[in-house]
């Protein structure tokens, strides 16, 4: 099979859609994450879940980490450095103490101790400790505490441990993420309105099908069973399982009259995570990524799907009993 480079070029904005997959979300400039960064920069893991989430056998973290550990753990130890030191830490090599509130600012001022602001995402990380601590009128001087990671190059400190995964992780579900676009029951028709020939479509779909099934990607009936296509092969929305049009890929949403913004960007389809993200587990990886609307990713947010579907039950329900909704 020809390299991915030289195969014909995907519409820009598929393309642009199935690259980002392999992007952190969006972080504003005053909390301690990166903005929308590769899933396998540094990452950083609060102290509390450090057992959980340690590097161990197969799980690493290929751009490093730091360990976050809030001043009340910090100076709630019997022994600090001994502690750490037993968990394989060390403040200012692989771990920083980050202040959040403005209590834990005046408590334990990082000026009383002598303590530097980190400015490295690698060891040594240049200091004790990073801050975000957001600006208050209660008091004078109430002004916003941003240190450490703050300058453009280094803005942000590493991303969500949530999020990561491997380079090669990230290839391997680009690669099926855009097969399970070529699965879409009208695919071919969208990609020819969106610019590619015939011969393209046909050069492009096998060679990504090929490969999807030399790297073991294209399991059918694990695709199946996990939600992402439905028993004739096509692909759906995890949520509520309507087959996905292609059409989605590109349309973006529709805004309500009188709301409307000129520079929405948002697609009818979006990238949907079947178990979600959450601490211990590291859930970016193939057959746990579809595609699905976005209004049933919102629906769903954090709390996975079955427990939306559960409470989406409950919901219906209470309507029928309640006498607002027919069961007819």
């Amino acid at each position: 099979m020809p390299s991915r480079t030289n195969l014909p070029q995907l519409p820009k904005l598929l393309a642009q859609k199935i690259y980002k997959t392999g992007q952190t979300r969006g972080a504003d400039d005053d909390v301690i994450y990166q903005n929308r960064v590769g899933r396998n920069s540094t990452v950083l893991i609060p102290y509390q879940f450090w057992q959980q989430c340690r590097p161990y056998n197969d799980v690493t973290y290929e751009n490093g980490y730091i360990v976050l550990i809030s001043p009340y753990e910090y100076f709630h130890m019997s022994s600090a450095e001994s502690q750490l030191s037993a968990d394989g830490l060390a403040l200012g090599d692989n771990a920083l103490v980050f202040y959040e509130t403005r209590d834990q600012w005046i408590t334990h001022n990082p000026d009383f101790y002598k303590w530097t602001f980190a400015t490295r995402r690698i060891s040594p990380l240049g200091g004790q400790y990073v801050a975000r601590v957001p600006a208050t009128t209660a008091i004078d001087n109430g002004e916003k505490i941003n240190l450490g990671f703050t300058n453009t190059r280094h803005k942000g400190a590493g991303i969500r441990v949530y999020e990561y995964a491997t380079k090669k992780t990230i290839d391997q579900c680009r690669i099926q993420l855009e097969a399970l676009f070529w699965k879409c029951r009208d695919s071919v028709t969208v990609a020819e309105e969106n610019g590619m020939t015939n011969q393209e479509i046909e050069t492009r779909m096998q060679a990504i099908l090929e490969k999807c099934l030399e790297d073991d990607l294209l399991d059918i009936t694990r695709l199946i069973r996990s939600r992402i296509l439905n028993s004739d092969g096509y692909s759906i929305c995890p949520l509520c399982l309507e087959e996905l049009s292609g059409r989605g890929f590109f349309n973006r949403m529709e805004q309500a009259e009188g709301r409307e913004v000129p520079d929405l960007t948002i697609t009818q389809i979006n990238l949907f995570h079947i178990e979600e993200l959450r601490l211990g587990v590291l859930n970016h990886r193939p057959y746990n990524l579809g595609w699905g609307h976005h209004h049933c990713n919102v629906v769903v947010k954090d709390s996975g799907i079955m427990k939306t579907l559960e409470w989406m039950r409950r919901v219906v329900d209470k309507n029928i009993c309640d006498g607002y909704l027919s069961t007819d």
